[in-house]
């Protein structure tokens, strides 16, 4: 737990780890409320329109449980990979809450994944079994004969040709379970990372993960939990983000989470959820709160309880920032991290750690640097790799199944996340760019979040990709991808003058040479834009 002082540096100075000998997620964001409160909520559910359920922790306890017997009667055992391909739902944290008490691996999978991303996962990971809806039948249908390792196939909400009914077998089993004896690094969890530099690599993280991340949630959400705090994101809750930043965190504190099921976001009804539901917490990635920003009425701020905001995923830059200091009032909280690292630098803003246009500063806890090729620490201003010192509690164990890479992701001890960065004589971080994002032109480094940043302020822009395109004159030149606001039409002048505009407000060798109006951009399930395959259309 952090100490709540005023002061960064002495709150640093202050915050020591305290690892437990035995640990087991499961048991910690459910089991000890369940034993102390059985009836504080734990989940509310909402339905569109108008249903709400409230589901206590004694309730999550029970069917955690019976759903955990139900798995071991299907032979689950220590250690076995168990996917979940769930939505946002009480099941689905009863469902990771099950598979921690029996020792197994989850693998959350996002519910947007198709017939070959599921197949490439399921036979990577292993997995023994699945637990999904029945709304992905049919995207198992082709794939079925070649998930070798799968032995049983579970839905929450019916059964089907080879698909067992959970709810109806876990209502035969017992809601008593004792959980597993685990250490804090005995497998938990696999994440798959979202594949923007090549095949997803699942990220296997111990129990002790949900402790590492303690310190930055209560950093990034301004000194969590507060009387009446109440969470929510849009994100899928197979993401990192939306797993960890928000759910097994928020029930480890005791606090409600607002569970609601987007089959497509939309960022107009976000707004009413808000106020609807009187939620005073959120992790909203930039994609997102940019179409949120375009979305938003005249009177969205009414009802509106929001007491902190934070994002990250990529840069939120300093539009996104000053609009939500301006027009809500709350200033939003950067973080930044990997699915191998998660939130070692970020913004606390209740502090004064908040500088628009950056990330934010160490996370209490983490060693965090920009570092060269080399591993060493390169200078305040200096372009280089942001990296994190091991040992630390939030970092991975490794990738499945591919020591090579686990061994190519450090330099000495120092992790490398791939991204490049800055680091100010403030100490304050910025994120440039990926390794693979960076663009050369006319033999200056350029990174796209800048530029990105720059075009969405523009009035016709909703949203904004940058990429290098290949040049032989120039090695690269700058090629922007847009989508526009309402009431815009795509056409030359209108490009010349977006151009025109980041050329003025940037430099004269950070505009876009080429423009690209599109419908949509390429977005990975975790709301990033995959850079590559705009590339590789260019």
């Amino acid at each position: 737990m952090l100490p709540e002082l005023n002061d960064y540096s002495a709150m640093r100075r202050a915050f020591r780890w305290q690892i437990p000998a035995r640990f087991n997620i499961g048991t910690a964001v459910c089991t000890r409320w369940a034993q102390c409160d059985p009836q504080r909520t734990a989940i509310v559910s909402k339905t569109r329109p108008g249903g709400t359920q409230h589901v206590s922790f004694d309730q999550l306890e029970r069917l955690s449980n019976q759903f955990a017997n139900t798995l071991a009667a299907h032979g689950v055992r220590r250690g076995d990979r168990v996917a979940l391909l769930l939505p946002q739902s009480v099941e689905t944290p009863a469902a990771h809450i099950a598979i921690y008490k029996l020792g197994a691996v989850a693998v959350p999978l996002a519910t947007l994944f198709g017939p070959d991303a599921l197949e490439y996962r399921l036979n990577n990971s292993d997995a023994v079994g699945l637990i999904m809806t029945t709304d992905s039948t049919g995207k198992l249908a082709g794939i079925r004969d070649r998930l070798t390792s799968l032995r049983f196939i579970f839905a929450t909400d019916g059964a089907g040709p080879g698909i067992l009914d959970l709810q109806h077998e876990a209502k035969k089993a017992s809601d008593r379970f004792t959980a597993e004896d685990t250490a804090p690094d005995d497998p938990a969890m696999m994440i798959y990372t979202s594949g923007t530099t090549g095949p997803p690599k699942g990220a296997l993280h111990g129990h002790k993960v949900l402790l590492g991340h303690i310190p930055g949630i209560q950093f990034g959400y301004e000194f969590l939990p507060k009387p009446d705090d109440f969470m929510w994101t849009p994100s899928d809750w197979a993401w990192a983000g939306g797993l960890l930043n928000v759910l097994l965190p928020s029930l480890y504190f005791g606090l409600p989470v607002l569970a609601y099921r987007f089959d497509k976001f939309d960022p107009e009804f976000a707004w009413t959820l808000l106020a609807e539901t009187g939620v005073r917490n959120v992790f909203i990635p930039p994609t997102a709160l940019k179409m949120m920003r375009a979305a938003a009425g005249n009177d969205f701020t009414k009802g509106l309880k929001l007491r902190s905001i934070v994002s990250g995923g990529e840069a939120v830059g300093r539009q996104l920032q000053e609009w939500s200091k301006d027009r809500l009032g709350v200033r939003v909280n950067e973080i930044y991290g990997q699915t191998e690292c998660n939130l070692v630098l970020q913004s606390c803003a209740a502090i004064g750690i908040w500088r628009p246009g950056a990330i934010g500063k160490p996370t209490p806890g983490h060693e965090v640097a920009v570092i060269d090729k080399d591993g060493n620490a390169v200078a305040p201003g200096t372009a280089g790799t942001i990296a994190i010192r091991r040992p630390d509690p939030v970092m991975f164990i490794g990738y499945w199944k591919n020591e090579q890479a686990t061994r190519d992701k450090f330099v000495g001890d120092w992790l490398l996340t791939g991204d490049q960065g800055i680091v100010d004589d403030d100490g304050y971080f910025s994120f440039f760019g990926r390794d693979d994002d960076v663009i050369t032109s006319s033999g200056f480094r350029i990174g796209p979040t800048e530029i990105e940043d720059c075009l969405i302020s523009h009035p016709a822009v909703k949203l904004a990709a940058v990429i290098g395109k290949p040049d032989e004159l120039r090695t690269e030149i700058i090629k922007a991808f847009i989508v526009l606001n309402e009431g815009y039409s795509a056409g030359d002048q209108l490009a010349a003058d977006i151009s025109a505009y980041v050329k003025t407000r940037l430099s004269a060798h950070e505009y876009p040479r080429e423009i690209a109006f599109e419908d949509t951009l390429p977005l990975t399930t975790t709301g990033k834009v995959i850079r590559r395959l705009l590339r590789e259309r260019s």
